[in-house]
């Protein structure tokens, strides 16, 4: 049986770059994906924000397949076919700033195929079943009927992370933690979205949506543009999903067809189809992060924020990634993989962007739990829209008395509680 020093699970952005990082300190690593390949499972069609990847291959604008630099930002607020957009258009003034749009099945094997040009091994179409346990301490993992030891393993399975679960190294999830995701992806004659979007040939958009389209549930659309297609869909949170009177297809096919997203896909052709779940309770839900032989990284570990106006998850995924293979270095320099050397790796966490960021954060996942937020918010900006900007001949009003008959279809009470745990969350 052969043995390496870390044994790696899963193939995504958090995976790769733990094993990337450990390969180039010399590490003996194998990486185990399930899929065909790394990314081959991913369907998360987004936005990486690269200050992270910088640190990671300083020089991956060279070959990283990255398919569009955001340079705008739009945000729309959906009701009753209305829709009222904020846009923001500006090109990043530094490196550090820089975000792109990436299709993860793409991306994902690139950055695979980076950590076996490091040295990783990487075995493809394998699952990993069970976790190898000695007592509390993970000393490898079983594949079927075959396994492999290791002094550390990296669990980077993923948000519904079965193997931490089972083995009792972490909480289970549960559904106020996570949401349900579909999204789609449709193909375009060259020209066609420079034209439809106002972009360039390099230029991108990344798009959200929140409204009456998830029905009063926490969550919202999102449209990213590819180099020929548009990555969109929909994200609903899953604790409340069967109280509404529509399922998660149901809203995606009226996200499709408001007004502001129809016109962007005719002509466009269906390629891909695709559901997932992801992480959504931040802060609140990342509990074990490392443990005697082990670390939890990415979605597995709960590393995921989605603030409305801007969702991440794969900077973190790969920040992450870099601090599990920074304990792992470290260990193999002490000879010591015990609980309290991979603790580094949480030392590491903690007082980084991530931790910081999940912290500060903490508060907006039960924020955005608020029915009002998606149905009488919405109502109320478009209301006001509509009073601001129509002009029939019945004589003008005053602006302050037609704010606050919106305001009161919300409720002024409801308003200013809101309003109060908003200023919290933020």
């Amino acid at each position: 049986m052969k043995r390496f020093e870390a044994i790696v699970v899963g193939g995504g952005m958090a995976g790769a770059a733990a094993a990337y990082r450990m390969a180039k300190a010399g590490v003996k690593v194998l990486l185990i994906e399930r899929g065909s390949y790394g990314g081959a499972k991913n369907m998360t069609g987004g936005r990486i924000y690269t200050h992270s990847l910088e640190e990671l291959i300083p020089d991956f604008r060279k070959t990283a397949p990255l398919e569009r630099m955001v340079t705008k930002e739009r945000i729309s607020i959906l009701e009753g076919g209305k829709a009222t957009t904020v846009e923001y258009e500006a090109q990043p003034a530094e490196p550090k700033d820089e975000s792109y749009v990436v299709l993860r099945s793409t991306f994902d094997k690139w950055l695979v195929d980076e950590a076996a040009k490091a040295g990783t091994v990487v075995v493809n179409r394998i699952q990993v079943t069970d976790l190898l346990m000695e007592g509390k301490k993970v000393i490898g993992v079983r594949c079927g009927q075959d396994t492999m030891e290791a002094d550390v393993v990296i669990l980077a399975d993923g948000v519904n992370s079965l193997l931490a679960e089972r083995a009792g190294l972490r909480a289970p999830i549960t559904a106020s933690e996570v949401a349900v995701s579909a999204k789609e992806v449709y193909t375009f004659n060259k020209g066609v979205l420079e034209e439809r979007l106002g972009l360039t040939d390099n230029e991108g958009l990344s798009w959200l949506f929140m409204g009456d389209i998830t029905h009063g549930l926490m969550g919202g659309g999102f449209l990213y543009t590819n180099k020929n297609s548009l990555s969109l869909g929909i994200v609903v949170g899953l604790e409340h999903i069967g109280e509404s009177d529509a399922t998660i297809d149901d809203m995606m096919n009226e996200f499709m067809a408001y007004p502001t997203v129809a016109r962007l896909l005719k002509g466009g052709k269906l390629v891909e189809r695709s559901g997932h779940m992801v992480p959504e309770a931040g802060y609140n839900s990342v509990t074990t992060l490392s443990g005697d032989g082990f670390a939890i990284v990415g979605d597995a570990a709960g590393f995921c924020i989605n603030m409305g106006y801007t969702v991440r998850g794969m900077d973190f995924a790969i920040a992450s990634g870099m601090y599990a293979a920074d304990a792992v270095i470290k260990a193999k320099k002490l000879n010591d993989y015990s609980a309290g050397a991979m603790r580094y790796y949480d030392i590491l966490i903690n007082d980084s962007f991530v931790g910081k960021d999940l912290k500060h954060y903490r508060y907006f996942p039960e924020f955005l739990n608020n029915p009002r937020i998606f149905k009488k918010y919405p109502a109320m900006v478009n209301g006001i829209m509509h009073d601001v900007f129509t002009v029939n001949g019945e004589g003008a009003k005053s602006l302050v008395p037609k704010l606050i008959k919106r305001a009161n279809g919300v409720g002024l009470v409801n308003l200013a509680i809101d309003m109060l745990k908003g200023g919290r969350a933020l």
